[in-house]
C-alpha cells in the first residue's frame, strides 16, 4: 500500500545552507550564460528598428499563445565549442528552440537567431536542430521554423558539416511524411541549402521586400554563370507566392507574418488539445492533483557538491511526486537502486533512482521494474545520481556484468516513454543502464550540479598513476613522484572540466540546464507532451507534401 514519505532533511541546517548557496551560484552561472546571448543577439535591435522588423525572441514571443507554457530546449548548445574563452563564448548554436502553445496547439517552435552574425549557423547549431527535429518526430508535435538565416560561414567551413547537415533536410521530410505539419515564416534570407527549408515545408509564408530564397545568390550566380540579376528577381518574395509557387502567404511585415502562422496553426483541428486532457485546467477546478508535501525550494539544499557525499534520493522523489505518496517496489532488495510507482501532475509515471552504485540485486531489481511499468503503459522517469554498477571480485563472480546487461536490456527496449534527470553523478555505465543520452530518452535535462563521465576524475587519475608506476617498474625506472603528482592532477582537471553541466549541455549531450526547483513544472509539461502525443493519429503518407 501507499504512506506518505515522512522527510527526516533539516533545510534550515548549516549543510543545507552551504549546498543551497553552492547550487545557487551554479544556477546563477547558468542564467548569465544564456542571458549572454539574449543579450548578443538585442545588440542588433536598431539594425532590425531600422529594417521594419522583429528580433528573433520578440517573433518567437508574438508567435506563442501569451501566458501558456513554453519550455527552451538545449540553450547551451555551442558553449565552449565556439570560442574556447569562458567569458566570451556565446551559447545557443544560432538559434531558439522550444516546446510551447501556438493557437492552443502544442508545437517545436525553432527561430534563427538573425541577431547574431547574421543568424549563420553556429557551432553545434546543426546538432540541436537535429535534436529538436527529433524530439518533434517523437512527440508528434507540429513544427514551426522562423527562418532569417545567412547559412553556413563559408569561413569556418567543415566538409563534415556540409555532408551530416543533410540530415536537417531528410528530417523535414520525414516530419512531412508522418503526418506532422511544417510551417515556415520566410523572415529573410535562406541561400543555397537554406533554401530547401521552404521547400521542404508544408506551409510558407514570406514577408514582402524582405524574404529571400534561392539556391545561389547574385554573388554566385554572376561567378558560376556571368548571369546578372537582383534578389528579388531570384528569389524575392512576391516572385516566390507569384511566380515560382515556394510560398503560399504574402505578409506585409513580421507582425502580420506571424499572425498568419497563428491562423494556419488554428485550422489544425485535429491537433487541439481536448480540455480534458489540459492539465493545468484540471487542477484549476480541483481534479484531485495533489502538490507534494515539501517545498520545492528545498531541492536546492538537498544535492552534495560532490558526489561521493551520500543523498536519499526517496527526498528528491517526495519533492516531485503528487501528495509526496510512493509505492516503493521491492524496497528491501537492491536498497541502492530505488524504484517507485507514483503521480506527477496526475499522470501515472515509474520513477528509477539510485543512493550509490548499482549493484547485482539492484539491477535485476530495475530491469523488472522496468518491464512491469511497460505492462502498465506508464512513462518512466530516471533520476541519475550513480557512479556506475559495482566493481570488485564478490560483483564480478555474482555476475554483474550479466544482469548489468539485463538493465540495459530493459532500458533499450521499453515500450514506454522514458524520461531522464541528471541530478548528481553520472559515471560509467551507469549511464547507460540509467538512460543516458546514448539510450534516446524522450526529453533529457541536467541539474547544474550534475556530472556525467567514464569515472571520476579523482579515480581516473589513480588508475593511470597506477599503469605509469607498474610501467616504469617493470622498466626498472626510478619513479618520479613529481611528474606522477602533475599527471595525477592534469588527469583530474582535464575530466572535471569534461564532466561539469554547462559543458555536457554546450555539446548537446542534453536537452537543457534546469532549475531543480522547475523539475516538476518540467516533468509535468514533458507527461503532458507524451500523453497527447499517444492521442494523436497521423496521416502517413508515402512521401512529404510536394511542392507544385
Amino acid at each position: 500500500m501507499t504512506a506518505v514519505f515522512t522527510s527526516r532533511f533539516n533545510p534550515g541546517s548549516a549543510e543545507s545552507t552551504q549546498r543551497r548557496a553552492a547550487l545557487q551560484a551554479r544556477l546563477d552561472a547558468l542564467r548569465a550564460l544564456e542571458e549572454r546571448a539574449a543579450a548578443a543577439s538585442a545588440r542588433s535591435l536598431p539594425q532590425f528598428e531600422k529594417r521594419g522588423q522583429l528580433l528573433p525572441r520578440q517573433r518567437v514571443a508574438l508567435l506563442l499563445d501569451a501566458g501558456a507554457p513554453w519550455l527552451p530546449l538545449c540553450t547551451l548548445a555551442g558553449y565552449l565549442q565556439d570560442v574556447k574563452d569562458p567569458e566570451k563564448s556565446v551559447p545557443g548554436g544560432g538559434m531558439v528552440a522550444g516546446i510551447g502553445f501556438v493557437s492552443g496547439v502544442r508545437c517545436m517552435v525553432v527561430a534563427s537567431d538573425s541577431g547574431i552574425e547574421a543568424g549563420a549557423i553556429q557551432e553545434k547549431g546543426l546538432d540541436k536542430m537535429l535534436r529538436v527535429q527529433e524530439i518533434a518526430l517523437q512527440n508528434k508535435l507540429p513544427f514551426i521554423h522562423l527562418v532569417e538565416s545567412a547559412g553556413a560561414n563559408l569561413m569556418r567551413y567543415r566538409v563534415e558539416g556540409f555532408v551530416m547537415g543533410g540530415a536537417l533536410f531528410r528530417n523535414l521530410a520525414r516530419l512531412s511524411a508522418a503526418g506532422l505539419p511544417v510551417i515556415t515564416v520566410q523572415h529573410g534570407s535562406g541561400t543555397a541549402g537554406g533554401a530547401y527549408m521552404p521547400g521542404l515545408s508544408d506551409v510558407v509564408i514570406m514577408v514582402r521586400g524582405r524574404s529571400r530564397a534561392f539556391l545561389a545568390g547574385p554573388p554566385l550566380l554572376k561567378a558560376a554563370t556571368g548571369e546578372i540579376a537582383t534578389e528579388e528577381e531570384l528569389g524575392g518574395a512576391e516572385m516566390h507566392t507569384s511566380v515560382s509557387g515556394l510560398g503560399e502567404y504574402l505578409a506585409e511585415d513580421d507582425r502580420q507574418a506571424l499572425g498568419m502562422a497563428r491562423a494556419v496553426v488554428s485550422q489544425l483541428s485535429q491537433w487541439k488539445r481536448p480540455e480534458a486532457l489540459d492539465i493545468s485546467k484540471r487542477e484549476a477546478i480541483g481534479s484531485g492533483i495533489v502538490e507534494p508535501l515539501y517545498q520545492a525550494d528545498e531541492l536546492l539544499g538537498l544535492m552534495p557538491a560532490h558526489h561521493r557525499e551520500p543523498v536519499d534520493m526517496h527526498e528528491v522523489m517526495a519533492r516531485l511526486v503528487d501528495g509526496s505518496e510512493l509505492l516503493l517496489f521491492k524496497s528491501g532488495y537492491g536498497a541502492a537502486t530505488l524504484c517507485a510507482q507514483a503521480h506527477i501532475g496526475g499522470h501515472a509515471v515509474g520513477l528509477i533512482s539510485n543512493n550509490g552504485p548499482i549493484d547485482v540485486a539492484g539491477a535485476n531489481k530495475a530491469a523488472h521494474f522496468i518491464q512491469w511499468m511497460c505492462q502498465l503503459g506508464h512513462p518512466i522517469i530516471y533520476l541519475q545520481n550513480t557512479t556506475g554498477y559495482m566493481v570488485g571480485k564478490d560483483s564480478e563472480q555474482a555476475g554483474m556484468i550479466k544482469h548489468g546487461s539485463k538493465m540495459i536490456q530493459a532500458v533499450t527496449n521499453a515500450t514506454v516513454p522514458q524520461i531522464t534527470i541528471q541530478c548528481g553523478a553520472s559515471f560509467g555505465a551507469g549511464n547507460y543502464g540509467m538512460c543516458g543520452r546514448g539510450y534516446a530518452p524522450r526529453f533529457l535535462f541536467s541539474w547544474p550540479g550534475a556530472r556525467t563521465a567514464v569515472m571520476g576524475g579523482e579515480q581516473a587519475a589513480s588508475t593511470m598513476r597506477q599503469v605509469t608506476e607498474a610501467a616504469m617498474a617493470r622498466k626498472g625506472l626510478p619513479v618520479d613522484a613529481e611528474l606522477m603528482q602533475k599527471q595525477y592532477d592534469q588527469i583530474v582537471a582535464m575530466f572535471e572540466a569534461q564532466a561539469d553541466a554547462l559543458v555536457t549541455s554546450g555539446l548537446l549531450l542534453d536537452d537543457g540546464v534546469i532549475d531543480p526547483r522547475d523539475t516538476r513544472e518540467v516533468l509535468s509539461f514533458c507527461l503532458q507532451t507524451l500523453h497527447e502525443a499517444q492521442q494523436r493519429t497521423l496521416r502517413p503518407m508515402q512521401f512529404g507534401v510536394a511542392r507544385m
